[in-house]
């Protein structure tokens, strides 16, 4: 089985999906998320994360900047 790649749009309460994929690329881990298991993201960043963990870790660095 081939995994694919999608691209989504992040909304405040969900996602858009722009091209049709199996799963994204945590911003801060670089693991995949299939897209069932996609829980955490940024809107204003427009980016994945793999957990919460990964979330308040990218969170920690753009307060510090």
């Amino acid at each position: 089985m081939i995994k694919k790649l999608a691209k989504l749009k992040y909304l405040p309460n969900n996602f858009q999906i722009i091209e049709p994929g199996d799963y994204v690329v945590c911003a801060v881990s670089g693991k995949e998320i299939s897209l069932d298991k996609l829980s955490y993201w940024s809107v204003e960043l427009q980016e994945p994360y793999y957990s919460y963990r990964e979330a308040f870790k990218r969170r920690e660095e753009i307060i510090e900047n």
